[in-house]
């Protein structure tokens, strides 16, 4: 449970807080990802060909720094997502513009 909500973000604010929240490992992980890709894409699939977890998604979706980017018509349920312009500015250590 502890690694869920330390995963999840959840004690580091909510819905467009990230200019206050600080990301955990997994998340700036699966987001520095996105710095190397075309238009931001960010990874369904860690290196290791897992999965990367819901609940670190759907957080970095919540602080506003990856946003869905198109639907997945064949996995309606894996949100496929990109690098917003807070995320890159958090990945950059610069604060987010209001």
């Amino acid at each position: 449970m502890a690694s869920d909500q330390a995963d999840s973000g959840i004690s580091s604010g909510g819905r467009g807080s990230s200019a206050t929240a600080k990301a955990t490992d997994a998340q700036l992980a699966w987001l520095k990802t996105g710095l190397s890709q075309p238009g931001g894409k960010l990874p369904l699939f860690d290196s290791q060909g897992q999965r990367i977890n819901a609940k670190t998604i759907r957080a970095c979706i919540d602080h506003g720094w990856a946003e869905p980017w198109v639907a997945n018509p064949i996995k309606p349920d894996w949100e496929v997502c990109k690098l917003t312009p807070a995320g890159r500015q958090m990945l950059a250590g610069k604060p987010a513009r209001p």
